[in-house]
């Protein structure tokens, strides 16, 4: 008890604080009123930039952290994008979409135009991904497998698979969060409520050690040795829990879980934004859910 209290004040005096630039943004934002724009990814750029997926059109939604309503960056059904999950914007300001049951992954530069598109294995479901170096590694959670495609200035490289799901203990049902420090990622699998880790040199996969409790994720963020997992219990238990990571990223010990969602609201993906956190609301649990579609502050946890 005495490590873990000591762990919470240390992770406490090293929180990201809030200032003056963030009090008094938008405690909510408007991403769309159109019905059936279910949504589910989420990106957040240093400069306030947000961008926001539809899962259930396609549609990609632009705006900024200062102002409470977004506007449509890309429409639905656009370049056979039937469908959007995760979202990144790479370090040359390009913005990559996982299209989830359209089984590709799309590469846009900052103005909406189309610079890439890869084709994984007919019935892929692409859900989330993330960028390490010079490549991206994404989840696939319909064959529970990991993809990877070369990432470099000049565009994005041919989408292979990279893990396949025999090669995983125990045997993933439903792969989804990604996030990586560069040496390893760590992987969500809902099924079984664990999280992967896997090593980026050898492949090697391994399951996070977390002593006291469960530590899954649909959405991740990871900040050093602080790892955020939007963790989806089901039946409106939803919550975004903080862990801490041990130095090589084996082992993770759970310090807070943020105050739950609201009922039917099913938060799925996270971002930071300055001193505090987002997170969307995709009514995934409900959907198509009803209009608005938004984004809110992560509740009691930043």
């Amino acid at each position: 008890m005495k490590r873990l209290a000591l762990v919470t004040a240390l992770l406490l005096l090293s929180a990201p604080t809030a200032n003056a630039t963030t009090v008094h943004r938008p405690t909510e934002y408007v991403v769309s009123t159109t019905p059936g724009d279910t949504l589910e990814g989420i990106a957040v750029t240093r400069d306030g930039t947000m961008y926001v997926t539809s899962v259930g059109t396609g549609a990609v939604y632009r705006g900024n952290t200062r102002s409470p309503k977004l506007t449509r960056f890309l429409p639905p059904g656009s370049d056979g994008r039937t469908s959007a999950t995760g979202i990144h914007v790479d370090r040359w300001g390009r913005v990559l979409i996982a299209g989830a049951s359209t089984s590709k992954l799309f590469l846009y530069d900052a103005r909406g135009r189309l610079l890439d598109v890869r084709q994984a294995a007919d019935g892929s479901f692409l859900n989330d991904f993330t960028i390490a170096g010079d490549a991206v590694y994404v989840t696939d959670s319909a064959h529970n497998q990991l993809w990877r495609a070369p990432l470099t200035g000049d565009g994005l490289g041919k989408l292979e698979p990279w893990i396949t799901r025999d090669r995983i203990q125990p045997t993933p049902y439903f792969l989804n969060g990604i996030v990586t420090d560069g040496r390893v990622l760590l992987v969500g699998e809902q099924g079984q409520d664990v999280t992967y880790r896997v090593d980026l040199r050898t492949k090697q996969v391994t399951v996070l050690d977390v002593p006291n409790g469960i530590l899954s994720g649909d959405g991740y963020l990871l900040e050093g040795h602080r790892l955020y997992a939007v963790y989806n219990a089901g039946g409106g238990k939803y919550v975004t829990r903080l862990a801490i990571l041990n130095d090589d990223l084996t082992s993770a010990t759970l310090i807070a879980d943020s105050s739950p969602g609201a009922a039917g609201a099913t938060p799925t993906t996270i971002a930071r934004d300055r001193g505090r956190l987002l997170w969307v609301n995709s009514q995934l649990d409900i959907a198509p859910g009803t209009p608005p579609y938004t984004v809110s502050v992560v509740p009691g946890l930043r």
